[in-house]
């Protein structure tokens, strides 16, 4: 369009252009299915695209502006809402430039007939490369790998609108979305080896989130009225200090994305997938989808200051450097590679929780 009327674009709309357009990809990859070729540009377009968007939300973020969308109340005072601030800027940016750099890892990597052993696909007879020019793939049928492409591009904006959300609640539904959204990825070879991790992966992640986090979402909701997140949190002198401690311990734990040890087994579970799957989601979208949240948590619903007054968090410091050593200690044990950088990333994620319980 004319410079004028993009600069006209106010920044809510950049916030929900850039979470519509890995859905349309979604779509479009999913009517070019039969067409690797076409499929694959859909990609790649969409990622460079999302990403524009988000970059055309920096500079108000950068100006001391916090620019929001609501999109629709589902309860009275709990809006589905978008708003960004730094934080969720630079996650934002950080997953939307990866996801173009993953889609043409993605391309090469599932196309490669070389790549067949490491996906445990038993198919030699697409061994030559016969087809490889023409979008040769795995022999696990182009569907499987369409919905490869699909639910990335869902992850992708279930990545965004996590770093995006105004509220718990929304962060929470996006939460969900992505791990949804990554489950399939997970078992994407379809064997036996692939489905176990699959469920160690939605059991983990799902019965945290819903058996402690929602329960957090709840008590904070009927505690203070509200799910916003405030500079400052929003907990103080809402609820018994002597409390603070169980609450965030329920947030910790909720939030299994982050993989404090002892729920930390999910993640080295999903490394079955193909690496471009543990390229962007262990690396990128879950895991730091994880963290992220713990930081909005600690620095938006409690208030790194109510914390450290009441030292609640103290057992999560402990917590967190227990993992950092043990997660460790056992990649050094580790000889398949994907399983030692697993339990480093287990280690690395606890130096962030660790941040945010020291601050």
């Amino acid at each position: 369009g004319d410079p004028d009327g993009d600069a006209m674009m106010s920044a809510a709309g950049w916030i929900a252009l850039s979470m519509a357009t890995p859905l349309a990809g979604t779509v479009l990859i999913w009517m070019s299915g039969s067409r690797p070729n076409q499929r694959e540009f859909v990609t790649v377009a969409a990622s460079i695209v999302t990403f524009a968007c988000v970059l055309q939300i920096l500079p108000e973020v950068l100006d001391g502006g916090r620019p929001a969308l609501a999109v629709l109340e589902i309860v009275p005072g709990l809006p589905l809402a978008f708003k960004v601030e730094p934080l969720g800027m630079m996650f934002g940016l950080i997953a939307s430039f990866l996801w173009i750099v993953t889609s043409f890892y993605s391309m090469g990597y599932m196309r490669d007939p070389l790549a067949k052993p490491s996906d445990g696909a038993e198919d030699g007879h697409h061994g030559e490369g016969g087809h490889h020019g023409e979008g040769g793939h795995h022999g696990h049928g182009e569907t499987n790998l369409t919905r490869f492409f699909m639910c990335f591009a869902i992850a992708i904006s279930s990545a965004l609108a996590v770093a995006f959300a105004a509220d718990m609640l929304t962060l929470f539904i996006a939460y969900e979305a992505l791990t949804l959204s990554t489950y399939p990825l997970v078992t994407h070879n379809q064997s036996e080896e692939a489905k176990r991790a699959g469920r160690t992966y939605l059991g983990i992640l799902m019965s945290t989130s819903i058996g402690l986090m929602l329960i957090a979402l709840l008590w904070t909701w009927q505690a203070t009225g509200t799910l916003e997140f405030a500079e400052g949190g929003i907990l103080r002198g809402k609820i018994d200090d002597g409390l603070v401690v169980l609450l965030l311990f329920l947030y910790m734990y909720g939030i299994g994305k982050a993989a404090l040890m002892p729920i930390h087994r999910w993640l080295p579970a999903a490394m079955v997938a193909p690496t471009p799957v543990s390229a962007l989601l262990h690396a990128v979208a879950v895991v730091k989808a994880g963290v992220f949240t713990v930081l909005k948590v600690i620095v938006y619903i409690f208030g790194a200051d109510y914390l450290r007054e009441t030292g609640a968090s103290v057992w999560l410091m402990y917590a967190a450097g227990a993992t950092i050593l043990l997660a460790s200690l056992v990649a050094l044990t580790k000889d398949n590679l994907k399983a030692r950088l697993a339990y480093s990333t287990v280690s690395q994620l606890s130096y962030v929780v660790l941040a945010g319980a020291l601050a």
